[in-house]
């Protein structure tokens, strides 16, 4: 294969006095080599059948993405296009996720609010009795973790067994 691209050729009566002058013309050599490797390839590759032209076959088509076929996907590309020709930088996080993050937020601040309004509109007498009812619930909590710390493991066991025979009870009595 010949790699040279100008080749010089001698052109006969080319000037004025009938001399041979030397012309660069471009080689044909390489272009040739390229075509007969060219039509080795062809050679190999398998040719579809429907290439062929025949009026009886359905010739296939490249199926359409509806999701880039879609008005809203078109809209957002071209969106982002301009931001990005303009320089806009994209958030880091999604639309819907900035929402919802928005939604929590005010929905925390609203209950705080209200929390707030809740313990003032409250009479000290009301805060105090609160503040009682409260503690009474912890000391109650308390005791019950304290009964079932001394209760010895044989009453428990006695206990399950009492349960279980009066359910096997009133199942044989049904």
């Amino acid at each position: 294969m010949s790699h040279r691209l100008w080749d010089q050729v001698r052109v006969p009566g080319a000037g004025a006095d009938g001399t041979h002058r030397t012309m660069l013309v471009k080689s044909a050599s390489m272009y040739t080599d390229l075509q007969r490797e060219r039509s080795d390839i062809e050679s190999i590759i398998a040719h579809p059948d429907y290439l062929e032209v025949n009026p009886e076959l359905i010739k296939p088509k490249k199926l359409i993405n509806p999701v880039k076929a879609s008005k809203s996907h078109q809209e957002l590309h071209r969106e982002l296009l301009m931001n990005h020709k303009r320089g806009l930088s994209i958030d880091s996080k999604p639309e819907l996720q900035r929402v919802l993050q928005h939604r929590r937020r005010d929905q925390f601040i609203r209950q705080r609010k209200e929390e707030e309004e809740a313990k003032r509109l409250q009479s000290p007498f009301e805060q105090e009795l609160l503040k009682r009812h409260q503690r009474l619930e912890q000391l109650e909590k308390k005791k019950e973790i304290q009964q079932e710390e001394y209760e010895p493991e044989f009453i428990k066991v006695k206990e399950n067994l009492r349960r279980t025979a009066t359910i096997c009870t009133e199942e044989k009595a049904v």
